[in-house]
This record gives structure tokens, C-alpha cells and sequence, in this order.
């Protein structure tokens, strides 16, 4: 017997999108299947207008007192699609930012090991390289059990990290105690590789960047809110760096406009003009967010 009124069936179907954006585009293996089953049941429930808890617990409204009409069928088909509409274009958008930040997580080790076999210090490229391990060892086994949707058509792209591990494995013997300017030869493959997997999956390289680029502003902002001149200063470099490497993919005016913010930040904290930061870092948040949003 029906035990439900709008409100309930509203909650079934917000859980059922839930969980079915959630088996499109946040999780994989078995959990997917699970949410997959558990949408569908939910949505059933939501169609006939039964609670089985309410059935267990004796509570409910009458069948006869709240009727689903016409009119609240039709909210609840397009409360339905907006819900999986939105979902959809966030998750695509988030579960990509993700797996970028992620990507520049690891990197970071892979880089700095890649420069320092350059060097040829073995000591920190031995340190790094142990970093660089652990680091991979987490990437890989994330997205070889979990596919973002943006890359679920890359048919190469599981073949192309155990690719990156074999290289970064056979390197070891090389790091600790043989040529290391060979070891950063042998790294230099990698960088071909994960391009690839960024080219043929619609990544832009800007992108990649845009995300480095934005933890180190993170800082200066902090700073800058807080009115902390000194502190504006200390971050200031990283981010610069950073910005450098963003401005190597493009330079056109938007990406002036935030360089132009960040050293007018630089610029005030020098000058002592702690009071005007906020404001100048509200207006580099804003120019990056613009650019993020649609070219990220």
C-alpha cells in the first residue's frame, strides 16, 4: 500500500541521482554496481510511493489524503532531470580537476627527481626518487581501479601507467648507485607518455598548469587577506614561478590580467599598503577563476 506523500517521493529521487551520478562518475568496480542497484530500488519506491521503513514502523501518509497529481509527476520528472543535468556537468568538471590535481601531486616528485638526476646529487635524487615511488604507487593504483569519465574512452591509458611504473622501477638500481645523468635520460620518457594521455583525453596542457599554478596562489591570497605584507612577499616567488610555466602554454590578455594582479600584489605589500591587499586579491582570484572555468 502506498505510504508516501511529495516529500518522500522528492527525497527518493534526490537519493536515487545521487547514487547514480555517483556509479557514472565517482566510483568504480563493485561499489558502482552497488549504486547502480541502489538508484534503481530507490527509484521504484519513488514510483510506486512505498517506504518500506514506514511499512515497518507503522508510519505514513494515507493513499487517499495525498494523491500524486498530475502536476507534482511532472515536477518530480524534471526535479529529476535538473538534478542529474547539473550532477552530470559538475562531475565531469570536478572528477577532471581532480584527476589533475592529483596528477600534479605526483608530478611535483617527478620533476624534482628528473632536475636532480640532472644535477647529478645522488643524495636527493635518491630521496626524491623514494618520494616519487610512493607518490606513483598512489596515483596508479587510484585510477587503474577508477576511470574519471573524462578519460573512460582512452583504451591505452591503463597500458600507458604501467608503462610509467616499469620505467620509474627500472630506474632504481641507476638512482642509488649508477650514472644518474643516464637515470634522468630514462625519466625524460615519461613526460611523452603522460602527455599523450593528456592530448588524446581533451586535457589541455594550460590546464595542468592553471591547477599548479593556483595551490601557490592560494598562498599569496592567504596572505594578502590577512593583510600580511611580509608574508605576501615570502609566497610571492613560488607563485611566480608558477605563473611562468602557465604563461609559457599562452599569454593572451586574460593571462595578463592575472600576472598584472599578482605583481600589483607584490607591488602593494612592498609599498606597505597592507589595507588595499584584500581587494587586489579578490580582483586575482577573479581573473583566475575566469580563466579556470573555461579554459581549465
Amino acid at each position: 500500500m502506498k505510504n508516501e506523500g511529495i516529500i518522500e517521493r522528492t527525497l527518493q529521487v534526490t537519493i536515487s541521482a545521487a547514487a547514480i551520478l555517483g556509479a557514472l562518475f565517482w566510483v568504480g568496480g563493485t561499489l558502482r554496481v552497488v549504486l547502480v542497484l541502489v538508484a534503481a530500488i530507490v527509484e521504484v519506491f519513488a514510483m510506486l510511493g512505498v517506504c518500506p521503513l514506514y511499512a515497518v514502523i507503522g508510519k505514513g501518509v494515507s493513499c487517499s489524503t495525498e494523491r500524486l497529481t498530475k502536476g507534482r509527476k511532472i515536477f518530480l520528472f524534471l526535479y529529476a532531470g535538473i538534478l542529474l543535468a547539473a550532477g552530470s556537468y559538475g562531475s565531469v568538471f570536478f572528477t577532471k580537476k581532480i584527476f589533475v590535481e592529483d596528477f600534479n601531486a605526483m608530478n611535483a616528485d617527478y620533476k624534482q627527481t628528473l632536475f636532480l638526476t640532472g644535477q647529478e646529487k645522488r643524495k636527493e635524487s635518491v630521496e626524491n626518487y623514494d618520494k616519487l615511488v610512493r607518490s606513483y604507487a598512489i596515483f596508479e593504483n587510484k585510477y587503474l581501479s577508477y576511470r574519471p569519465y573524462s578519460l573512460r574512452g582512452d583504451a591505452s591509458f591503463d597500458a600507458d601507467l604501467k608503462k610509467i611504473k616499469g620505467i620509474i622501477a627500472n630506474a632504481k638500481d641507476g638512482v642509488y648507485g649508477g650514472d644518474l645523468k643516464a637515470m634522468h635520460l630514462e625519466f625524460e620518457k615519461v613526460r611523452p607518455i603522460t602527455q599523450d594521455i593528456f592530448k588524446r583525453n581533451g586535457f589541455s596542457m594550460l590546464a595542468i598548469v592553471l591547477v599548479d599554478f593556483h595551490d601557490s596562489m592560494e598562498k599569496v591570497l592567504d596572505k594578502a587577506n590577512a593583510k600580511d605584507a611580509t608574508g605576501v612577499v615570502a609566497t610571492y616567488d613560488e607563485a611566480d614561478a608558477k605563473l611562468s610555466a602557465v604563461e609559457q602554454e599562452a599569454n593572451d590578455a586574460e593571462i595578463q590580467a592575472i600576472r598584472k594582479n599578482l605583481d600589483d600584489i607584490l607591488r602593494l605589500a612592498k609599498d606597505g599598503a597592507s589595507e588595499q591587499l584584500p581587494a587586489k586579491a579578490a580582483e586575482l582570484k577573479s581573473s583566475f577563476v575566469k580563466v579556470y572555468l573555461v579554459r581549465g
